[in-house]
Parts: C-alpha cells; sequence; structure tokens
C-alpha cells in the first residue's frame, strides 16, 4: 500500500475508535467529518490530475512562448476576440453607412471579422496534440 492509502486507513481506524469510545450518537458526526475529509483528498486528486492532463494538451511551441509571456495562450485567444469585437463596433458604423455599400458592407465587414477569429482558432487546434500522442495514465495515479 502507498502512504496515501496509509494515511485514509488510519483516518477510518481513528473514526472507528473515536465511535468505540463516544458511542452510537456521535455516529453521524464522525461519519460525517471523516467524508469530508476523504472528499477533500478526492478533490484534490482530481485537481491534480486534471492539471497534469490540461499540460499534456499544451504543445512545445506553445510551452515556450508561454514561457516568454506573462499570460496563457487562452488569455491571447480572449484578447483577438474582444479585440475583433472592439473594432467591429466602428467598422459596422463605417461600413453599414448607406456611401459605403450599406448591409452589403455590413456583410463584408463581419465575414472579414468571423474569418479571423475562425483563422485563429483553427490555428490553436492545429498546434494541438493528438490523442495518441499522448502518454496513456491511469485514474488511480
Amino acid at each position: 500500500m502507498d502512504t496515501r492509502q496509509d494515511e485514509l486507513r488510519r483516518d477510518l481506524d481513528a473514526t472507528l475508535q473515536a465511535r468505540k469510545e463516544l458511542g452510537k450518537e456521535y455516529e453521524d458526526e464522525l461519519v460525517d467529518s471523516f467524508m469530508k475529509r476523504l472528499d477533500a483528498r478526492l478533490n484534490a486528486r482530481v485537481e491534480r490530475s486534471v492539471a497534469e492532463r490540461m499540460d499534456d494538451y499544451e504543445s512545445p511551441s506553445r510551452q515556450r512562448s508561454h514561457s516568454r509571456r506573462s499570460g496563457s495562450g487562452k488569455r491571447s485567444s480572449t484578447g483577438l476576440a474582444v479585440t475583433s469585437l472592439a473594432l467591429g463596433i466602428p467598422l459596422t458604423a463605417i461600413a453599414g453607412s448607406p456611401e459605403n455599400g450599406g448591409f452589403a458592407g455590413l456583410v463584408v465587414c463581419w465575414a472579414g471579422i468571423v474569418g479571423v477569429n475562425l483563422a485563429a482558432a483553427l490555428g490553436e487546434l492545429r498546434n494541438r496534440r493528438t490523442p495518441a500522442e499522448r502518454s496513456p495514465r491511469s485514474d488511480w495515479d
């Protein structure tokens, strides 16, 4: 058994010993306390596992660029979306005016904005590693 299971066994033994000493009237509180500790351990293990798997999704080029900048890759895609929408407001006003094309100008303007965001999203998808490249991990690690 590893140390985590030994710790869990000691906690369970302590809970059972406390139940013997305190009696049946404290059984619910003791079980609740043990379950809260067990839940906290499971949550920590799940969070650690999710963090490891998220690290696996980062491509080597994103890891290098991530070390050079202070933000994450998600921030750059969010920044592009926000910038596109912010620039979309004046571009909509300009392209939608009757002298600049009206509705057709709006369609061309927003098709360009959507195209830029779609190209950026597809570029990020292409940089992700495929599931076959990731090393298999056990859910029990």
